[in-house]
């Protein structure tokens, strides 16, 4: 028994400092080992006066050892000495193990701080799964309705493209900026455009621009935009274009076409062309946008009778076009060309033996230049060559459309109680409403004094006025008079006047001889010019009465006075007043005045009226809106 005592001890010891060797070189983790023991050396007893003998000790076939933190803090003297980690030692019989249990007391191993850009985030751990719960009958949930703003789809687009949508040749930069500050103000929100189509309000304004050509309009100037149901760029391009379209229609029909001061100095009417900005507000927020639109157009009765004309001269248009002259030098009487007959027949002539240019087609062409608004000196011209080449409903038509656009330079309400003077017609007339009360013939300026053509108001009128020779009829004919007759003007009854700076007025007193009569009819203006009588009645008996430097005489201008000025001033009391002195009377209201030059009215029977265009100004609105198609 101490035999195998003494054995065990001795194979512990050493069992127990390889363990140890082991454990501080490989510095594993705590936890519990286990390790194959090496081979055991035998063990041999030596006694005196015996032989040797051999103890047969049995090899554990494993050491488990146990290394656990110790509870008790280890001291600061242990540490320092080194002292040797001790712990238990036991052979488990039952499993052939023998079990090491020190008691060790490990110091923390202590690691360098760790970077933290280096660090990787801690992966979440997987959610273990919890058990169902128990099924719950919910109360069904009510619909929510999500109403999102109608185009606010396009609205990116339109706004990248409104800028070069509404770019129109026509349309100034500053329209055209008024068409983007509108969609702007809009949120960029389509205004004709629903879905992938037109609106029914963009309908009606694509239906109003197609019946362009009925109100004397070019319908090419307003073609429609082409677009992709699908593409959405397209279709926000064509609203914008759209909305340009009715901009420029809205301008052209109250006379943006032409500008008529370019035409003549004499034409200077004030036009009212709408804003982009107006235009767009009204059809916008018009239930009926097509006929907004179209009310652009002149609401007169006079535009609305030459507009009826021209549909009934399209729908009896010839379809077979008159057979056109070739183009050539210009014709004089005595030259020969083989034109020649083609031009006779053209005007009625019949046929002739020689291809000469005569006296008889000089005379014929020259009538026909005349009805045409040509200038009539009987030479085949080029643009004689290209009336001819029209049909007369043509030409006539040509002429309508023309007589439109200046209806379009009136005011849209042309005043209640009104005067009009048309000048190719020699007429003034009194209207109230569209109830003429008082017509008379009128004088008007000569062709090279002629009556300018514009619209104003009348505020008062002058008895026994006094006329000042004006500057242009001054520097024309009295200075001229003056250099070569210093008594030229007193001889003729006027009064000169010399400024200290040298200027010269001449005025002609109240009286008999005065050019302006007894009474003249006031509405000052740029041009001049008003409506006054005349010592020469006479010349009221003449069919042209194209006489005067520019002013507007009428004839018995008494009865107008009766008509302007009211009860209070009758033309007895007027008369009474004559010779006494220059006397000025306002009007009890200011009384709308409108020159107008109208060489073709229709009558609301459709019978059509012309006049000669005694200026030329009919000619060169025609050729103007020709030269734009």
């Amino acid at each position: 028994m101490r035999r195998r005592r003494l054995a065990e001890t001795v194979s512990a010891t050493a069992l127990g400092l390889s363990l140890l060797l082991a454990s501080a070189a490989a510095q594993e983790p705590a936890g519990t080992l286990g390790l194959p023991l090496p081979e055991q050396p035998a063990l041999v007893i030596l006694q005196r006066d015996a032989e040797p003998r051999t103890l047969d000790i049995p090899a554990p076939a494993q050491v488990t050892l146990d290394l656990r933190p110790s509870s008790a803090p280890r001291s600061a003297e242990a540490a320092e000495a080194g002292e040797m980690v001790t712990g238990a030692l036991s052979t488990r019989p039952d499993h052939g193990e023998t079990v090491i249990e020190p008691d060790l007391d490990l110091p923390e191993p202590e690691l360098p701080p760790v970077d933290p850009a280096l660090t990787r985030p801690a992966e979440p751990r997987p959610q273990l799964a919890e058990p169902a719960a128990p099924a719950i009958d919910l109360p069904p949930l009510p619909e929510v309705a999500v109403t999102m703003p109608a185009g606010l789809e396009l609205s990116g687009r339109i706004a990248a493209q409104a800028e070069i949508a509404a770019a129109l040749p026509r349309l100034s930069a500053r329209e055209r900026a008024d068409i983007v500050a509108a969609y702007a103000a809009n949120e960029n929100r389509p205004f004709w455009i629903d879905g992938k189509d037109f609106s029914a309000a963009g309908k009606q304004i694509v239906a109003q621009l197609g019946r362009a050509g009925e109100d004397g309009l070019r319908p090419g100037d307003y073609l429609l935009p082409v677009f992709e149901a699908s593409d959405k760029d397209s279709l926000a391009a064509a609203d914008v274009r759209l909305s340009a379209l009715a901009v420029l229609y809205a301008r052209d029909a109250r006379g943006g076409r032409i500008d008529p001061r370019r035409l003549s100095k004499l034409i200077t009417p004030k036009l009212e062309l709408p804003s982009a900005t107006e235009v767009l507000s009204e059809l916008a927020g018009a239930s009926e946008p097509g006929a907004v639109l179209a009310a652009y157009n002149p609401p007169h009765p006079g535009y609305r009778h030459l507009k009826a004309k021209l549909a009934e001269l399209r729908a009896d248009r010839p379809e077979t076009p008159v057979a056109r002259i070739p183009a050539g030098p210009a014709l004089k009487v005595g030259m020969r060309d083989a034109r020649v007959p083609l031009v006779r027949a053209r005007l009625g002539l019949g046929a002739s033996e020689e291809p000469v240019y005569d006296r008889s087609i000089a005379l014929a062409l020259a009538d026909f230049q005349k009805q045409a608004g040509l200038r009539a000196d009987g030479v085949l011209s080029d643009q004689t060559v290209a009336a001819l080449a029209m049909p007369r409903s043509t030409r006539l038509e040509s002429d309508i459309v023309a007589q439109m656009e200046r209806w379009r330079w009136l005011p849209g309400d042309l005043g209640d109680n009104r005067i009009v003077v048309n000048i190719p017609e020699y007429k003034m007339r009194v209207m109230h409403g569209d109830k003429l009360v008082h017509e008379a013939r009128v004088i008007v300026g000569k062709p090279e004094s002629a009556t300018p053509i514009f619209s104003h108001r009348m505020e008062h009128v002058i008895v026994n006025p006094s006329w000042f020779v004006p500057p242009s009829i001054l520097r024309k004919e009295f200075l001229p008079g003056l250099a070569a007759d210093p008594s030229y003007a007193a001889r003729r009854g006027y009064v000169v006047t010399r400024g200290r700076n040298g200027s010269i007025s001449v005025r002609q007193p109240p009286g008999e001889r005065n050019a302006l009569g007894w009474i003249k009819f006031m509405f000052p203006n740029d041009h001049a010019v008003y409506l006054h009588d005349t010592p020469n009645r006479s010349l009221f008996a003449a069919g042209k009465r194209a006489f005067s430097h520019g002013c507007v005489r009428v004839e018995n201008p008494f009865a107008l006075a009766d008509q302007v000025l009211g009860p209070e001033w009758t033309s007895e009391r007027l008369k009474r007043l004559i010779g006494s002195g220059e006397r000025t009377i306002k009007l009890p209201q200011p009384l709308p005045i409108h020159l107008v030059y109208e060489t073709i009215v229709v009558d609301a029977a459709g019978t059509v009226s012309t006049f000669d265009d005694i200026y030329g100004f009919h000619r060169l609105v025609r050729n103007a809106l020709e030269q734009r198609s």
